[in-house]
């Protein structure tokens, strides 16, 4: 039998120099560096982070070059997406850093909302935020061109959207966005809390917070059998 094709997931890692830093002995990027080191422990292939990777777009150099580096240091590709906290704005943490230099890093942006990974035949599909303005993160997702096709959000989950006249949270992901996804595997950022949404037919996770949920997922796609996926405890939590 041949070796699944291994994607781990995980968001909202919410990198800064104030309570992340402090929460991670002195290190901003602590939780990057321990879904990169718990991500190869599973025999990853691709690493996927759903959103809000950073905290906010005013973070000083100094902690963008240590992304920067633990970014470097990974033996697999990594797919990045902007979210509500680290929209793709100008100045943003995306534009001085220019993450999308690097050779084993792809931001979705504007116009590249799809990673294609052919060795793979792997397209991961999301819609960047690009201001800190209402929108919608699963509408305009395509069509399948791909053995394994995921789409990436970065939202609120609701079963149904309220009626337009009514209050409601923003960045909305209903139920029927997910099904008409037609995805292998739907990853999502914004809960900190790993939870299973939509219809069972359709798999659509958020991954949670590393630190919160003490986990990432997992995901194994096997060419003739639906993904397995997996909650995968996260290594180097600091107290633990």
């Amino acid at each position: 039998m041949n070796a699944p094709l291994i994607l781990a997931h995980s968001s909202d890692l919410h990198i800064d120099d104030g309570y992340t830093m402090r929460a991670w002995n002195g290190d901003g990027n602590g939780p990057l560096a321990a879904v990169i080191e718990t991500a190869c422990t599973a025999n990853t292939d691709i690493l996927l982070l759903t959103g809000d990777v950073f905290e906010h777009n005013r973070l000083k150099n100094e902690v963008l070059d240590r992304t920067r580096s633990l970014l470097m240091g990974a033996p697999f590709p990594v797919v990045m997406l902007p979210g509500n906290h680290d929209p793709l704005t100008p100045q943003s943490v995306w534009e001085r850093a220019k993450f999308d230099e690097l050779n084993n890093v792809h931001v979705i942006d504007r116009n590249q909302h799809t990673a294609i990974y052919s060795d793979y035949d792997l397209h991961i599909w999301g819609k960047a935020h690009i201001d800190y303005i209402d929108m919608s993160p699963l509408t305009g997702a395509p069509s399948r061109t791909a053995k394994y096709h995921v789409v990436s959000g970065h939202g609120h989950y609701v079963e149904v959207a309220p009626p337009k006249d009514k209050q409601s949270a923003s960045w909305l992901i209903t139920s029927d966005e997910i099904e008409a996804a037609g995805a292998d595997y739907v990853a999502l950022g914004h809960w900190n809390v790993s939870t299973q949404v939509g219809q069972p037919s359709s798999p659509a996770y958020y991954s949670g917070a590393p630190d919160y949920a003490e986990t990432i997922n997992i995901v194994e796609f096997w060419s003739d059998r639906v993904p397995k996926i997996k909650q995968h405890p996260v290594l180097g939590l600091p107290g633990k």
